[in-house]
């Protein structure tokens, strides 16, 4: 087991398990035959997902314009609160198709409110595409298009996900054992 910070890591989904996957979900997305694909990035935490999924994208004949937009969702603590947009796009998305990415669906609250942004601004379509789901935590009606893995009901950290904004450089997902 890792030992990062001072705190051991058990690896839940290594990196050459993810690469291979990332791999896997493009050209689930390539299959799909979107013309004039944007993507929208939600930041913080897909922005190491997002870049390699962009990439494996290139590799299977995608070439999709980039975006970066930046949700709170959370209030006081680590408990959801109002969703808020920090950082929007640029671009307008009217008769556009859209591909959000995100690290993780747990609540679905911030998906289908940013999903739902762009539904509102004339998008052709939005489809989401998640490195993890973790379905147990689901409050909102929502589910991914594509989707990475199954997560199980744990706190994981790794591969842009953070916990107090440490780990998010980990090339794999783990759970932090003991208290983080």
């Amino acid at each position: 087991m890792p030992v990062v910070r001072g705190k051991e890591i058990e690896v839940l989904f290594s990196a050459s398990a993810i690469a291979r996957r990332n791999l896997e979900l493009a050209k689930e997305i390539a299959a799909r035959n979107h013309d004039n694909l944007l993507v929208v990035s939600i930041l913080k935490g897909s922005f190491i997902f997002a870049a390699d999924l962009i990439r494996a994208m290139h590799d299977a004949g995608i070439s999709p314009e980039v975006e970066f937009i930046m949700i709170s969702s959370y209030g006081a603590g680590t408990t959801s609160g109002e969703i808020k947009v920090l950082r929007d796009i640029d671009n307008d998305v009217k008769g556009r198709d859209i591909l959000l990415i995100d690290d993780i669906l747990e609540s679905g609250r911030t998906l289908k409110f940013t999903r739902e942004l762009m539904l509102s601004r004339g998008a052709r379509s939005v489809s989401i595409a998640v490195l993890l789901d973790k379905r147990s935590r689901r409050q909102a009606s929502l589910e991914a298009d594509f989707v990475g893995f199954e997560c199980p009901d744990y706190f994981v950290v790794g591969y842009g996900m953070d916990v107090a904004h440490a780990f998010r450089e980990l090339p794999f997902v783990g759970i932090v054992k003991g208290d983080a």
